[in-house]
């Protein structure tokens, strides 16, 4: 990182955004609405981690940092901050999307001279590329993953609700060593499985309803993120139609995904197998995201990307078909690119139509 700024003629840093100091601490926190930021000054090769006082006993253990400023609910951050940085710089970098107007004016204000700009681009490459050791830890986030909902399809049934399902996951994933959930858990049955995003409800499953099951486990700082779908009962030669099409666009997504191609190309083999089947109005979103300490990072996979595919990227391939007042089918897939090129399937649940 150090090297990097340099590079860039910025003269300090001020990174906010808690995945991206963890990235480069080993710190996580999630400090709400007080202030937390790592002051980097490349000159000198200092990090100075400003914390809340509740998090400085935690930071002490955690972060490889070389001074760590605590700062009380009664301290004015912007003032320790300001006697710490070079007040003089006239190159600053920030994270322009993790600040909201009222911090950049106050960072205005300690640094009166400085033009700011945007280090996020920066902090993602330095993090598109996963190492040996950060994926090793998302696999032990897919193992328990993988627990959870093989538990949950076990007690999925008719008269269920969407909300016990959805409490049960989440229970289980920490009694199965889960940090914690990676995302809110979404648990959808019947029609409301035709909702992308939609969120666990007080709905009862019926015969022949589909259950999607979107969930994912924050282990260790990385994360995993897989979806299944089910069929209540024997259900209809519709949806089967259906998850056919999202089958077959999830493996022609995966085949695509090898380093030298385009991201666009996983997105376009994968929407194709989808719109061959008369689906493809019904395929709303982009066919992945990277993730990793973060939910959602780098590279987003959709159809106009054109950049391409090299080793060590993760992410996911997560082909969909909605059909309103119908129901909907995902199958997500944790995608690594291995040092040959190939697209390593980290999650291995069993992608097959489950009748439950």
């Amino acid at each position: 990182m150090i090297a990097e700024l340099s590079a860039a003629g910025i003269e300090a840093a001020l990174v906010t955004s808690p995945g991206s100091i963890f990235y480069l601490t080993g710190f996580h926190s999630d400090p709400h609405e007080r202030f937390m930021g790592l002051l980097i000054n490349p000159k000198e090769s200092t990090y100075t981690l400003f914390v809340p006082a509740l998090d400085q006993e935690s930071a002490s253990e955690a972060a490889m940092v070389s001074k760590l400023v605590a700062i009380s609910d009664t301290d004015n951050a912007y003032e320790l901050l300001g006697k710490e940085a070079d007040i003089s710089a006239a190159a600053i970098g920030i994270e322009k999307r993790h600040l909201n107007v009222a911090t950049y004016e106050q960072l205005a204000g300690v640094f009166p001279k400085a033009a700011f700009r945007d280090v996020e681009p920066l902090l993602m490459r330095l993090r598109l590329r996963k190492s040996a050791e950060e994926i090793e830890l998302v696999r032990a986030a897919v193992v328990i993953a993988e627990k959870v909902l093989q538990e949950a399809a076990a007690k999925a049934a008719v008269g269920v609700s969407e909300l016990e399902l959805n409490a049960e996951i989440e229970y289980r994933l920490r009694v199965l060593g889960g940090d914690k959930p990676a995302f809110e858990t979404s648990v959808l049955g019947g029609a409301r499985s035709a909702l992308p995003h939609g969120r666990s409800g007080e709905y009862r499953l019926k015969e022949n309803d589909f259950l999607l099951i979107d969930m994912g486990v924050y282990k260790g700082g990385y994360c995993s993120d897989i979806t299944r779908t089910f069929v209540i009962g024997e259900g209809t030669a519709e949806q089967a139609r259906i998850y056919d099409a999202v089958l077959a666009a999830n493996r022609q997504g995966i085949a695509a995904a090898e380093a030298g191609r385009t991201l666009a190309a996983v997105d376009r083999a994968a929407r194709e197998a989808i719109t061959s089947r008369g689906y493809g109005e019904y395929f709303t979103h982009r066919v992945g995201h990277g993730f990793g300490i973060d939910i959602h990072e780098l590279p987003s996979v959709h159809g106009s990307n054109e950049s391409l595919i090299e080793t060590g990227l993760l992410f996911t391939v997560e082909p969909g078909v909605y059909v309103p007042g119908v129901g909907g089918v995902r199958i997500e897939d944790d995608i690594y690119i291995v040092d040959d090129g190939k697209p390593q399937v980290l999650t291995s649940f069993p992608k097959e139509l489950q009748h439950l």
